[in-house]
């Protein structure tokens, strides 16, 4: 298997359809291509996109299944990371991702528009202006958590049809200090999932909602 490519998706997500492989490969380059232009994506990443970017995001569908029709908000999207690859991954699903950084929200929707993804929205805007509500809030290691929860707050339906709604949050390291004022957060290691040493020490915080 060659280390960085669509099959290390398929290791882990054997079921998907014709579609999203084919988006799943795209993505690639798509983000070679707009890296050139705009650095979204650090240069020693580009080449370990699918590993420290793609798979990465994923974790988080290792800990919840994004049911039809939910709606998704992904915080400071950055190149379109947690919200492309899982948008892909629930088609079903709806998914809005926010960036303060004008240049990086243009490749997100370039690279969304490239996929023909209808579930998603980008907004370059700052999380505190968006007047919705949603089910679920994912991010990828932001900020501090004390700082994330105060910038969504109020962004979580208050009571979504759904179960486990709340915040999933890609984190590393140790967390002990970070996690004491959130008593009821679970911490989800992704090396029980994924097998590369990359994911060793990465994590799925879920608090919530």
């Amino acid at each position: 298997m060659q280390p960085d490519s669509i099959n290390l998706i398929n290791k882990y997500f054997s079921d998907l359809s014709f579609q999203q492989q084919e988006q799943f490969k795209a993505l690639q380059e798509l983000y070679a291509d707009w890296n050139l232009k705009i650095n979204v994506v650090s240069r020693k990443d580009i080449d370990q996109l699918y590993l420290r970017h793609v798979l990465h995001s994923l974790g988080i569908a290792e800990i919840i299944q994004f049911e039809a029709n939910a709606k998704i908000l992904d915080v400071g999207t950055g190149g379109g990371f947690p919200g492309i690859p899982l948008a892909i991954l629930f088609p079903e699903a709806h998914f809005t991702l926010v960036d303060s950084i004008g240049k990086k929200i243009k490749v997100v929707k370039e690279v969304a528009e490239g996929l023909h993804l209808k579930n998603v929205q980008v907004i370059h805007t700052r999380v505190e202006s968006i007047p919705k509500k949603f089910d679920y809030i994912i991010s990828r290691a932001v900020a501090h958590m004390d700082t994330f929860t105060h910038w969504t707050k109020g962004r979580l339906i208050s009571k979504s049809m759904y179960k486990k709604t709340g915040i999933y949050y890609l984190k590393g390291g140790d967390l002990t200090d970070e996690l004491k004022n959130f008593k009821k957060a679970q911490i989800f290691e992704l090396s029980k999932y994924f097998d590369e040493a990359f994911f060793e020490n990465k994590k799925v915080v879920y608090i919530p909602g």
